[in-house]
């Protein structure tokens, strides 16, 4: 009779251990975005959470955790209960920083299981119209010839506007003058008013050069956009092999348990095939891009590999 009792007991725990897994989720989640409201983060995470929430049928609740370049949110999720139910978007700041920073409070690929990219946002070469050359080429050339004069504004020291710049000038072998301001409007605003020859900048401005403020003399992703059509890629104006784009993708805790990550990625790849999401957000210049998990963290590995050549090649120091 006891041994029958232990056979019902056993029984009856793999039931409820199956049902809890099965279950996921109970609760709501928190997807924490690691940047103030507002930015590029929260325009394309939004209708993400949005789109999770449906299909998960609990609250996806948008948490902004801003500071120190996404450490500080990074750090926060690191440390999180691995139960599914913290996710965190990242964005290429995530690949960057363990370059710029070599003390951080966490290991980027180490602490953190991957879910899926989401999406990624070319940035555009932008000068101001009254600038002379319009092409990259004459750029190269006009650099070529005026080492040191050309200056490019930039988002911020370390930012991925800055690091395009020096991408570009080293694959170009030209010297050019980076001029850093306090976030991507400000930047804008100084290549408006002449303050800088150009700027690295996303699709979103593009507005500005339709109403003649701003030349745009060409896109970073390795084809145009739907957006711009007549805007030619830096690659396909002579600069063979220049990439460059912003991404957003979901990590959660290292050890969150693998139905809760599928569970996580189902929603999101179900999200990012959906009419109503894709037309919001490439409306904005974002594009869709839904990965595996093993995908999306390769992904970061190649990308964390390639910033930190650019980072030692250039030089670059936070201070």
């Amino acid at each position: 009779m006891k041994k029958l009792f232990k056979h019902v007991i056993s029984a009856a725990a793999l039931i409820v251990a199956s049902n809890a897994s099965a279950a996921f989720p109970e609760r709501p989640v928190e997807l924490i975005i690691p940047y103030p409201p507002g930015g590029t983060a929260d325009a394309v995470g939004r209708p993400l959470a949005a789109g999770m929430q449906k299909r998960l049928g609990v609250p996806v609740v948008v948490q902004y955790k801003g500071g120190a370049s996404g450490t500080i949110a990074t750090q926060y999720a690191a440390h999180a209960n691995p139960d599914g139910y913290t996710v965190i978007m990242v964005l290429a700041a995530h690949a960057i920083n363990p370059s710029l920073y070599p003390n951080l409070p966490y290991d980027s690929v180490k602490d953190f299981a991957p879910v899926s990219m989401v999406a990624k946002l070319p940035l555009m070469l932008y000068t101001n119209p009254k600038f002379g050359p319009k092409t990259v080429q004459e750029l190269i050339d006009y650099a070529k010839a005026h080492p040191g004069e050309v200056t490019v504004g930039s988002a911020g020291n370390g930012n991925t506007s800055h690091l395009a710049l020096e991408l570009f000038a080293n694959m170009a072998n030209v010297d050019m003058m980076h001029v850093p301001y306090k976030g991507g409007g400000p930047s804008i605003t100084a290549a408006m008013g002449g303050e800088v020859n150009a700027v690295f900048a996303g699709p979103d401005t593009l507005n500005l050069a339709e109403a003649g403020k701003l030349h745009a003399m060409a896109v970073t992703s390795p084809k145009r956009l739907a957006l711009t059509p007549k805007t030619p890629t830096v690659e396909e104006s002579g600069l063979k092999g220049f990439e460059v784009q912003g991404w957003y993708g979901l990590l959660t805790p290292a050890g969150t348990p693998d139905s809760a990550i599928s569970a996580l990625h189902k929603a999101v790849s179900d999200t990012l095939s959906d009419p109503e999401f894709t037309k919001v957000v490439e409306s904005l210049g974002y594009i869709p891009t839904p990965s595996t998990p093993a995908e999306f963290m390769g992904y970061i590995e190649e990308e964390t590999a390639r910033w930190a050549k650019v980072v030692k090649d250039a030089d670059i120091k936070l201070q």
